[in-house]
């Protein structure tokens, strides 16, 4: 079965589990963040299990859903985890979720992730607005042109929608919500990042650094849909000095956990003003 067939395939089967539901906006929920998930009322699961062709998350805190209902008075379908590339997928099983809510017809996708700070000015538990990203994963455009998604060479000037993150911004304020907005730089993982690797990526521009995002807004963009993007920062940058400090992925899911109120309410806000 080629590309085509496997997104249509895929495609089909999720509208129909749909029982007429039209969702407007896609949302991925990254590492620690499920709990937004959990305030889609009135909402249909369908587990990526069981859809045709669907890889299934094995990462930590991604629960391998598709859940659909109404968020901020809008219907939504949510990825309750999404795919990585370090679990072994390819590109295309990587971004076949965004291809699909695409074509069931989302105007607007919604990112989020954890990440770690790279700007020195960031700290554990800061919510990051992304304005732009450095990808390092393999390009999910590579390989024959799907032309009925979109163009051959498509822009990426603006990766992440301006109008979108001036209201982010404005919604922050108004809720009293402290928010960041920088760059962010996107590996393969899983390991994560030496000392060394952080300063070359703050070096190059990067705010914070994620194994996950860059290809699905590459493939959302493709199909000239906006996007919106947020990183919770949930461990920053160390020095080599630091002889006791270790990375821990169970205390990233947990600081994740933590800002995912925050995040959920701009998330929320920002989708009712759409």
């Amino acid at each position: 079965m080629d590309r085509t067939e496997t997104i249509l395939g895929a495609s089909e089967f999720v509208k129909q589990r749909l029982c007429g539901r039209k969702p407007q906006i896609g949302i991925v929920l990254g590492s620690g963040l499920g709990k937004l998930s959990d305030r889609i009322e009135d909402p249909l699961t369908i587990p990526y299990s069981e859809i045709p062709g669907f890889p299934v998350s094995t990462a930590i805190g991604h629960k391998g859903n598709f859940i659909i209902g109404t968020l901020g008075g809008k219907c939504v379908i949510a990825m309750q985890g999404r795919i990585h590339y370090y679990e072994g997928y390819t590109m295309d099983q990587v971004t076949l979720p965004i291809r699909v809510m695409i074509r069931i017809g989302i105007s607007v996708l919604f990112v989020s992730n954890a990440a770690g700070g790279t700007n020195f000015d960031y700290n554990v538990g800061d919510l990051m607005i992304i304005t732009d990203q450095i990808n390092m994963l393999p390009n999910p455009l590579i390989g024959p042109n799907l032309d009925d998604f979109g163009p051959r060479f498509p822009d990426m000037t603006r990766p992440y929608d301006p109008k979108l993150v001036r209201m982010a911004e404005e919604i922050a304020s108004e809720k009293g919500i402290k928010v960041r907005k920088g760059t962010y730089l996107a590996v393969t993982g899983p390991c994560y990042e030496t000392p060394a690797e952080y300063g070359f990526y703050r070096s190059v521009g990067a705010d914070a650094v994620g194994m996950s995002t860059t290809p699905e807004v590459i493939v959302a963009r493709h199909s000239s849909v906006p996007c919106f993007g947020m990183s919770v920062i949930t461990d920053v940058a160390h020095s080599t000095d630091d002889e006791d400090y270790v990375t821990d992925g169970e205390e990233i899911v947990k600081a994740a956990d933590a800002a995912a109120d925050r995040m959920t309410l701009l998330f929320t806000e920002l989708i009712s003003r759409i």
